[in-house]
């Protein structure tokens, strides 16, 4: 179940990274526009308030990298931390913009994770 935890909790290190990566570098780029339904206008005004939210992005994804490669119990509980900050940023952001993409690429996912990661621990 370890294995199965860390697996999960790469994934979403992966996933915010990629996240970041969008938001930060290709926000006003047509893989930026289109993953996020803009037009250009929309993308050039917007785009300094997404490469600060890149940033918390890439910050939830070294928090869990950290988890990963910490010894326990600090690996296990800056894991959990990590992973309840991502849950909660989700569903703001969920509540917040109603793109229910969010529940499927950051809630979910989050979720399986911690549940992995408490199962295990």
């Amino acid at each position: 179940m370890r294995v199965l935890a860390g697996v999960l909790v790469g994934v979403v290190a992966v996933l915010h990274v990629y996240v970041a990566v969008l938001e930060m570098f290709l926000w006003r780029g047509p893989r930026g526009r289109a993953a996020f339904g803009m037009d250009e206008e929309t993308a050039r005004t917007t785009a300094p308030l997404a490469a600060n939210q890149g940033l918390y992005n890439g910050f939830l994804a070294a928090g869990l990298v950290w988890g990963l490669a910490a010894d326990d119990p600090v690996g296990f509980q800056v894991t959990v931390f990590f992973l309840a900050c991502v849950l909660v940023a989700g569903v703001y952001g969920v509540a917040g913009t109603r793109v229910r993409n969010i529940l499927y690429v950051q809630v979910v996912p989050g979720t399986l994770a911690l549940a992995a990661v408490l199962f295990a621990g």
